[in-house]
């Protein structure tokens, strides 16, 4: 026999093995992080079951799925035996209902220590949506702020390296702040999973700890931030970044052609979004340096004459911000940053050990 439980308890479990039985279209769109896919019907099953159940009823829709499904269960059966390394299995369908339990019983049958969600996905979206139903996190923000390529993001990355809980939001939503930001990289996630791993990265914090994170408007590409974590964000620490303007376009140039052909192609595309700023002369010249690769003529170009302008940050020390941190050597700048971070109230509050673990087993 199989247990029922609910998210709540799902998401406590230790070392036990997510298994999303929903569809591969299902499961793509968004799931419970970490949930693998053992799909009982295709996207194609699914869908005649759901033509079925509409035309002539319940009980033929599930004959024809019991039909699709028989052949397939040894297999099924036999790619659970490969991952589950003796953890036990928390099975959950769409809203908890034929698939997860048909699949639920039969893995406990074949031996499995077996729970199973109550109220499935559906669930889980209630309690990421339930998460975010508040004025502001508990979590304490420290806001990394600063004009176009001082570095923002690398200083995150190295944060997280020293073991602090960095929220790199361009990287979970794969998608950069530009006019550029989605060059060499995949496809966004959904709203959905977009939610989800944030509230994954909340979870592991703490209730009463700290998070860094750059500063971002509402929207990271096509994504949205949630309300609570922009007024964190508001409130937060503010931490100025600042470089030179020569260092700010080598390390845009060092970003953006890192690809194929030097991204060039892909490049002259997303400048010629600007003509509306630009003009279509100026975005022309543009596009016409870089063909010649003059990079860096392009990338001072648009720093001086749109982002700088645009985002209004000093291009040095203030006064107006709790830290400011210079970030020609970025490994200086890190532990600049580490050093301010490490002695600030809420830091002894952060479960660095919940985050550790919750970090090492994403990767």
């Amino acid at each position: 026999m199989y247990r029922e439980i609910t998210i709540q308890e799902a998401l406590k479990q230790q070392n036990a093995l997510l298994l999303d039985v929903r569809s591969e279209e299902e499961f793509d769109r968004a799931t419970i992080p970490g949930a693998v896919n053992i799909p009982i019907f295709n996207n194609e099953e699914r869908a005649a079951i759901g033509t079925i159940y509409h035309r002539e009823g319940p009980e033929p829709a599930r004959r024809l799925g019991l039909k699709l499904a028989a052949p397939k269960l040894p297999d099924k059966i036999n790619s659970v035996d490969q991952i589950s390394n003796g953890r036990r299995l928390i099975v959950f369908c769409w809203r908890g209902g034929l698939r997860s339990q048909f699949m639920a019983s039969l893995l406990a049958t074949m031996g499995y220590s077996v729970s199973r969600i109550v109220g499935g996905y559906k669930a889980y979206r209630q309690y990421i949506n339930e998460y975010f139903n508040r004025a502001e996190l508990t979590q304490k923000a420290v806001v990394l702020h600063g004009l176009t390529g001082v570095g923002k993001t690398e200083a995150l990355l190295g944060l997280a390296q020293m073991g602090l809980p960095a929220l790199d939001l361009e990287g979970l939503a794969r998608h950069r702040g530009s006019v550029y930001g989605k060059i060499g990289l995949p496809p966004s996630p959904s709203q959905q999973a977009f939610e989800s791993e944030l509230v994954c990265f909340f979870n592991a914090v703490g209730e009463k700890g700290l998070f860094i994170v750059e500063c971002e408007s509402r929207r990271v590409g096509n994504l949205i931030l949630p309300t609570p974590l922009l007024k964190s964000m508001e409130n937060g620490y503010k931490v100025l970044l600042y470089a030179s303007l020569e260092n700010r376009v080598k390390r845009i140039r060092e970003v953006y052609t890192k690809g194929p052909g030097e991204n060039i192609p892909e490049l002259q595309k997303a400048t010629r979004s600007l003509e509306k700023r630009l003009g279509r002369a100026r975005v022309e010249e543009l596009n016409n340096l870089l063909s010649e690769r003059d990079f860096d003529s392009v990338f001072s170009y648009l720093l001086n004459k749109y982002y700088d302008p645009l985002y209004r940050y000093p291009d040095g020390p203030s006064h107006e911000y709790d830290l400011s941190v210079d970030t020609k050597d970025m490994k200086k700048a890190v532990q600049e940053l580490t050093c301010f971070i490490q002695n600030l109230p809420e830091y002894e509050h952060t479960d660095l050990g919940r985050y550790s673990q919750w970090k090492s087993a994403r990767n």
